[in-house]
C-alpha cells in the first residue's frame, strides 16, 4: 500500500509505504490507528481478488473522530496486490487463440490451452504453455480454474461457445470473454438464459470481446483481445475501448 495524496494534516506524507501479507503481518505504516486496520482488511481483500484499488480517508469525518485521528486532512491510498502471473485460459486453439498464446506470455499471463484437437492444441504451436487436449464441456465442469484467472473462449463454432460459457458463466473469475458477432453472442445469452443462467453471470461477461481497433486478422484480433486483458489486469478505465457490450438484460426484456 502507498500513499499516493496526501492533503492538511496527515500522519504520513505521499510516498509512504506499507506492505502486508496474507496473513496480515505487515511491514511499515502508512500513519497507524483505524484507517490503517481498514487499509489491511483491503490489501488482504485485493490479495484474495487480484484487484487494486484507491481508498480514499477524510481523517476529520466521523471514522478518524472515533478513535481520536482528528488530523483535518485527507489520504489516497494505492492498494496494489503483488501477485505471481495471472493465469490465462484459453478455450479453442485456432487461429485466434494461437495468436492470443503467441503473445501472452510476454505480457505476463500464465498460458494454459484447452481444444479437443490434438493437431491444435499442441506444445509445438504453445510452447511452454499448459496444454489440455480434451472434451471442452467436460474438462471446464470439472476444472479448479483460480478466481483471479482470466479465461478467453474462442473455439470454433457456436456449439462449442455455447458449451463452454455452460460451463464458465456462473464461476466467479476476474475475467471472462466471449467472442463473436452481436448476433452470435445475442443467441448464447439467449440459450443460457432460457435454461437459467441468472442475468447477472451474463452481465459479466466482456462480450463482443476486445477493445475496438479496427481488427480484422486474427493475429490483429489476439492484440485487441490481449489489450483488454492488461487493461483489466491493471484496473485501467476501458469504457471508450472495449468493444459496445451486449446488454444481456435488455435482450432478456425484449424477449
Amino acid at each position: 500500500m502507498t500513499v499516493i495524496a496526501a492533503q492538511g494534516s496527515t500522519p504520513q506524507r505521499a510516498g509512504a509505504k506499507m506492505l502486508v501479507f496474507a496473513d496480515g503481518r505487515t511491514i511499515g505504516t502508512i500513519g497507524g490507528g483505524c484507517y490503517e486496520n481498514d487499509a489491511i482488511g483491503k490489501a488482504r481483500m485485493a490479495i484474495t481478488d487480484g484487484r487494486s484499488a484507491v481508498v480514499r480517508y477524510e481523517l476529520n469525518d466521523d471514522f478518524a473522530q472515533e478513535n481520536g485521528l482528528i488530523c483535518g486532512g485527507r489520504m489516497d491510498v494505492h492498494v496494489d496486490p503483488l501477485l505471481p502471473d495471472p493465469h490465462l485460459f484459453v478455450i479453442g486453439a485456432g487461429h485466434v487463440g494461437f495468436h492470443l498464446g503467441k503473445i501472452a506470455a510476454d505480457a505476463g499471463f500464465r498460458l494454459h490451452v484447452v481444444d479437443d484437437r490434438e493437431r491444435f492444441a499442441s506444445v509445438e504451436r504453445f510452447p511452454g504453455a499448459d496444454v489440455i487436449i480434451d472434451s471442452i464441456p467436460e474438462w471446464l465442469h470439472r476444472a479448479e480454474i483460480p478466481q483471479s484467472a482470466f479465461v478467453v473462449v474462442v473455439t470454433r463454432g457456436h456449439q462449442h461457445d455455447l458449451e463452454a460459457m455452460r460451463a464458465l458463466a456462473a464461476r466467479d473469475i476476474r475475467y471472462l470473454g466471449l467472442i463473436g458477432s452481436r448476433a452470435k453472442i445475442a443467441r448464447i445469452y439467449d440459450a443460457l438464459a432460457a435454461e437459467g443462467m441468472p442475468i447477472e453471470c451474463l452481465e459479466r461477461v466482456h462480450a463482443p470481446i476486445g477493445f475496438e481497433i479496427g481488427a480484422v486478422t486474427p493475429a490483429e484480433i489476439a492484440v485487441s483481445i490481449l489489450a483488454e486483458l492488461i487493461a483489466v489486469r491493471r484496473g485501467a478505465a476501458t469504457a471508450q475501448l472495449s468493444m459496445k457490450r451486449l446488454n444481456p438484460r435488455a435482450l432478456h426484456d425484449r424477449s
